[in-house]
């Protein structure tokens, strides 16, 4: 009698673990941790996605703005959340492949200590140049940063971000040496590069496409692997000659490491299939974002792949965090 109730318990236990990670889940809402403040890209991203996620999963999502350390205090929230499905967050590649290359301590893993959900968005830059800069394509610009070694400027919103990176990436594949100038914000940079006290920058399309348009900024090559729809005109880089160039600020859905396959599995069908609607699309294209959905696999592999590049990239250009 007494291993017959075992038996039972057992296999209670058992079938009460299965629904729980499968048609009783969620039964209460759902925490998305964003790293960033409220009103940044990562933060517009969570609450439209959050959003469309509660309405198909039947339970609210209510957004977490944990801010700080360049995203990193959202990412290590998310990380150490426990793995019950009722924590996912947004995490970028500067929190999951730049700051590998910065800090020997990150207080998490990027690849241990998170379940892959899907690729997000991404937000690629444009090359622009200053009017007065003598060169109309990405071969006279890196012949006349050649003949003039140092003397051309780029600006970014600061050191070790992204768009800083993106400017060392340009000149190690290019074999050219140019000089970084950081900036408390963007705003300011593009002031300073439409008058001429800076040559050029690697700036986000969308709030640039008013001076392209304008003739205040010439737009040599976009940063992504395929050509931008708001600037179907210009050439990758990889196209205008700089072969294997990317540097793209990309958005993933994660959750805390070891995550039940079955709420994975679930998460990453329903935002695929709310990235691929046309009216998320027009959302995000709003952003300057792309929408780039897919496995929890080749979000991995993405993250494998950047960590690599950029460490590589902040060792050669010797970046160091501020």
């Amino acid at each position: 009698m007494i291993r017959f109730s075992c038996a039972l318990i057992a296999a209670a236990m058992i079938a009460t673990s299965a629904q729980a990670q499968t048609g009783e889940w969620p039964s209460k809402p759902i925490r998305l941790i964003a790293p960033f403040p409220p009103a940044s890209t990562a933060d517009v991203i969570a609450r439209v996605l959050g959003q469309k996620l509660g309405q198909r999963l039947g339970q609210p999502v209510v957004v977490d703005n944990r801010v700080g350390a360049s995203g990193n205090i959202g990412a290590d929230a998310i990380a150490k959340a426990a793995p019950d499905g009722y924590t996912v967050g947004i995490v970028t590649s500067s929190t999951h492949a730049v700051a590998v290359g910065l800090s020997a301590k990150l207080p998490y893993d990027p690849l241990k200590d998170f379940t892959p959900v899907t690729m997000l968005a991404s937000s690629p830059y444009v090359l622009v140049l200053a009017p007065g800069v003598p060169a109309t394509n990405i071969r006279e610009l890196i012949a006349l940063a050649k003949a003039k070694p140092g003397v051309l400027n780029y600006g970014s919103a600061g050191p070790a971000s992204l768009a800083h990176l993106a400017g060392a990436l340009f000149a190690t594949l290019s074999d050219v040496e140019l000089t970084h100038v950081p900036y408390k914000s963007t705003a300011q940079s593009v002031i300073d590069l439409i008058s001429g006290r800076l040559e050029m920058q690697f700036a986000t399309i969308a709030p640039s496409l008013a001076n392209i348009r304008a003739g205040q900024l010439r737009a040599l090559a976009v940063t992504s692997r395929k050509r931008s729809d708001a600037l179907p005109d210009v050439p990758t880089m990889d196209e205008a000659g700089v072969k294997g160039y990317e540097a793209t600020l990309w958005f993933a859905l994660v959750a805390p490491s070891g995550l039940p396959a079955a709420m994975a599995t679930r998460l990453n069908r329903e935002a695929v299939d709310i990235l691929n609607s046309a009216e998320m699309k027009d959302t995000l294209a709003q952003q300057g974002l792309v929408p780039d959905p897919g496995t929890p696999d080749a979000l991995a592999a993405q993250i494998r792949r950047d960590i690599v590049k950029w460490r590589d990239v902040i060792a050669k250009a010797g970046i160091k965090p501020e």
